[in-house]
């Protein structure tokens, strides 16, 4: 796993419907020691990530990842990575942006100057992406993050506290990391990015230059497995998820299948890494 390198302790975050994909990617993996968080029902990503700063000390830096995005391991990748961390050792909130390869409107864009955060950008048209790439200081929002434990969970307190304060009371109430439906359903549904990272005064952007993709949109998960081999018809069209002959009859758009976790990682003790 690619931050393992990063990593004294693994933290595994999904919800009850999803939680046994993590588990048997796990297995594959051969990892068995982890902490297990599992959502009675999904509220997005504020309170997924609250949830693991919960569960660690307020010094630990929390290096958060989503599990479906393919990110080509190398020497960016890593000083990409040691950045984050430096930063979040002086109390930052850090995300990461990365370098656009196209006008793409499927994502958010960060505007930044240096490791400042000018502003968010929410998803695009088409004319309004192009001349994000063209002016040269946007940058793909990753969903990636890195910060002390205590330090996200005081900003959300600060901007989101319904959802700080509800979201506490789910956890407190966790029987071996799993969390009960009631007290759950009363957290507010809100993604980290509208709660916090949009709002606090200590978001700092590191520039990722290593090859990124979120795997999460099916048009990702077409170019990269296409890139990879995987066969296509005469008309594009893709076969994922079955190893029984499939006929596409007239069919002249992409069809297939995915399945997605999430994962976030936690390192202790960082001040030795």
């Amino acid at each position: 796993m690619r931050n393992s390198n990063y990593a004294d302790e693994l933290i595994v975050g999904g919800n009850s419907d999803n939680q046994h994909l993590s588990v048997e990617a796990l297995e594959q993996l051969n990892i068995e020691d982890y902490k297990s968080i599992v959502e009675a029902t999904p509220r997005n990503t504020a309170p997924a990530i609250a949830f693991s700063a919960f569960a660690a000390n307020a010094e630990d830096i929390l290096l958060v990842t989503p599990a479906d995005h393919l990110i080509k391991e190398d020497v960016s990748y890593q000083m990409a990575i040691a950045e984050a961390i430096d930063l979040a050792k002086g109390n930052a909130i850090v995300t990461f942006g990365v370098n656009p390869t196209k006008p793409e409107t499927g994502y958010g864009y960060i505007e930044a100057e240096g490791n400042k955060v000018i502003s968010f950008r929410e998803k695009p048209d088409k004319q309004t992406a192009q001349e994000f790439v063209e002016k040269g200081d946007f940058y793909w929002n990753s969903g990636m993050f890195c910060f002390k434990a205590g330090i996200f969970l005081e900003e959300l307190q600060k901007y989101a506290p319904e959802v700080f304060q509800k979201s506490l009371i789910a956890w407190e109430k966790n029987k071996e990391g799993a969390l009960e439906l009631t007290s759950s359903i009363e957290i507010p549904s809100i993604s980290v990015d509208y709660a916090v990272m949009e709002r606090s005064e200590k978001i700092k952007v590191v520039k990722a230059n290593f090859e990124w993709s979120d795997m999460g949109s099916f048009e990702a998960v077409y170019d990269y497995l296409k890139e990879q081999g995987h066969p296509v018809d005469a008309y594009g069209n893709m076969q994922i998820g079955t190893t029984k002959y499939t006929a596409f009859a007239g069919l002249k758009t992409v069809s297939w299948c995915k399945q997605k976790m999430q994962i976030s990682y936690l390192p202790r003790n960082h001040h030795r890494m």
